[in-house]
């Protein structure tokens, strides 16, 4: 199989059959074998329905039906691990990402790079506070981590069947794909487009969803927020030994000492502060450990076609 494209889908029923026409349209005049591999992430639509019609007029339509909603990660994840291409597109089914452009990275790849991403210049049809927080968060991300994650991009790229194995290897629990892609290496390259509006339906992507995301991001690659909490405590402390030290002095030598409980209220607040926001950060890496140590399955199948 010369190629694989990987199509996670949550209730995206007015957007598959445009999106099927399109991705064949530019895939059938490039000679190469192909499969489609659709992964409903537990849709409450006809999502499912639409693609299992696909399936049975067309060979190269497969699909994964989770049993539930387990999360676009995952659902990407359990796409590559039932892939069989030689190289691998992942792109959404929103239409935000144009399927036409899956034959210029298909051609960039082959000035030997094995993972050609797809960078946006702009996008389209989104609110200026989700544009805003985008943007910042990857720049973040990008200045706390070790590994060179690219900004302003998403999941829509293509790479090669070794990185997918290495990827295979893999099994933390909270998915960050970009990252993970990013960590494993080999040569690396973008091509540039501009984001169109979603073509149909709503997005799944809550800012409660996108928070997580950012977290699952954050703490995969980077131990920053582990650090802020210590140099927080030492800096907390080093203040407290300050009043501690000017309290004696005025108790001991200037003999003026006032009865009161606003100082005492703000240090007990601010103390307070700075310790659940430590004790906040640690418990997100140990809740992350805990969830890997109990190596439960990333995703359950409810049906599928693949073999």
């Amino acid at each position: 199989m010369d190629l694989s494209v990987i199509i996670p889908i949550f209730n995206e029923e007015a957007n598959i059959a445009i999106l099927y026409t399109r991705i064949n349209k530019v895939l059938e005049p490039m000679n190469i074998t192909y499969e489609l591999i659709f992964v409903n992430d537990g849709s409450k639509d006809t999502s499912i329905q639409l693609i299992e019609a696909l399936s049975l007029n067309n060979p190269q339509v497969k699909y994964i039906d989770f049993s539930r909603n387990f999360g676009h990660q995952i659902a990407v994840t359990a796409g590559l691990e039932h892939s069989i291409g030689k190289r691998i597109v992942i792109i959404d089914a929103d239409l935000q990402d144009p399927p036409e452009l899956i034959l210029d990275l298909y051609k960039k790849m082959d000035e030997d790079y094995q993972v050609v991403y797809a960078r946006r210049k702009s996008r389209n049809g989104e609110s200026l506070l989700k544009k805003l927080t985008a943007k910042l968060f990857y720049r973040i991300l990008s200045s706390i981590t070790s590994i060179d994650i690219p900004v302003d991009t998403g999941d829509f790229r293509i790479i090669d069947r070794k990185v997918v194995e290495v990827l295979k290897q893999m099994p933390e629990q909270e998915k960050y794909l970009r990252g993970q892609i990013a960590w494993v290496g080999f040569k690396q390259t973008y091509i540039e487009y501009e984001r169109e509006e979603r073509f149909g339906g709503k997005t799944g992507y809550t800012y409660k969803k996108m928070f997580k995301f950012a977290m699952d991001g954050i703490t995969s690659f980077s131990d920053f927020p582990l650090k802020f909490a210590s140099m927080a405590g030492f800096i907390v402390s080093f203040f407290a030994f300050i009043v501690m030290l000017y309290s004696l002095y005025s108790k001991f030598v200037l003999k003026d000492t006032v009865q009161g409980w606003t100082s005492i209220m703000l240090s007990v607040m601010f103390i307070g502060g700075i310790q659940l926001i430590c004790i906040g950060i640690i418990g997100e890496y140990i809740s992350r450990i805990g969830n890997n140590i109990k190596k439960r399955p990333l995703y359950v199948i409810n049906k599928t076609n693949v073999s």
